[in-house]
C-alpha cells in the first residue's frame, strides 16, 4: 500500500488556499494517488457544526480561550474521523488550514501561548502535525481584490477584523514558518492560480524528497 501524505495549506485571508489544494487534489488523482480534499474548521458533520459557532457566533461571539477550544475540539473529530482513516488507507489527505491557523490567529492574532494551543492540539489529536505545510503569501491589494469578489462587502467574525489583527497573523505565519522550515514552504502567491499550482508541485518535491 502506498503511504498516505498529510498536507495542509495555511495563510491569511483572500490568498488562494482553497483554490490552490482543489488544484493539488485534482493533480494527485490525474496522476492516480488518492487523495481527500477537505478544510477547516469543517470536515466532518460535528466540525461543520463547530465551524457555524465559530464563523457566525451567538452573542457577543467568543473569547480567545473559548474560540482556541472550538478550533481544538472541531479539529479531533476532523482528525479521528477523517484524516486519520484516509491516511491509514494510504490516500493524501489536502487540508485548507490545520493546527498552524489556531497558532496564528488564536495565538499571534489574540495573544494565546502557542505552548497552551500545542497542548490542546496533543489532548485532541495526538500531536498529528502534517508532512508539509504550505504557506501561501500575496501582497494585500491581491487578497483585497480577491476577498471583494469572493465575499463583497460581507466577512464571517474571523476574516473581518481589524487590520492589525491580521498583520499579527501574518507575522505568526512568518515565524512559524521560520521555525519549522523542515516542514513548511513559503509559496509565493502573486500569480496566475496555475504559475502558483506549479510552485507548489515544485515545493512538494523538493520538501518530500520524492517526485511524486
Amino acid at each position: 500500500m502506498n503511504k498516505g501524505r498529510f498536507i495542509a495549506f495555511e495563510g491569511g485571508e483572500g490568498v488562494g488556499k482553497s483554490t490552490q489544494a482543489c488544484m493539488l487534489s485534482d493533480t494527485l488523482q490525474a496522476r492516480g494517488i488518492g487523495a481527500v480534499q477537505t478544510r477547516e474548521p469543517g470536515g466532518t458533520p460535528g466540525a461543520e457544526a463547530i465551524r457555524a459557532l465559530l464563523l457566525d457566533p451567538p452573542g457577543e461571539g467568543w473569547a480567545a480561550e473559548a474560540e482556541a477550544m472550538l478550533f481544538a475540539a472541531a479539529r479531533s473529530d476532523h482528525v479521528a474521523k477523517l484524516i486519520q482513516p484516509a491516511l491509514k488507507a494510504g490516500k493524501w489527505v489536502i487540508t485548507d488550514r490545520y493546527l498552524d491557523s489556531t497558532r496564528a490567529y488564536q495565538g499571534g492574532g489574540s495573544g494565546l501561548s502557542d505552548a497552551s494551543i500545542l497542548k490542546l492540539h496533543e489532548i485532541g489529536c495526538g500531536g498529528l502535525m502534517p508532512d508539509c505545510t504550505l504557506l501561501i503569501q500575496a501582497p494585500s491589494h491581491v487578497t483585497q481584490a480577491r476577498l471583494r469578489k469572493r465575499d463583497g462587502d460581507e466577512s464571517d467574525a474571523i476574516g473581518g477584523r481589524a487590520e492589525d489583527y491580521h498583520l499579527r497573523v501574518a507575522r505568526a505565519f512568518e515565524e512559524l514558518a521560520r521555525s519549522e522550515p523542515h516542514r513548511f514552504a513559503i509559496i509565493d502567491g502573486h500569480g496566475s492560480p496555475e504559475e502558483i499550482h506549479q510552485r507548489i508541485v515544485d515545493a512538494l518535491d523538493t520538501l518530500l524528497g520524492e517526485n511524486f
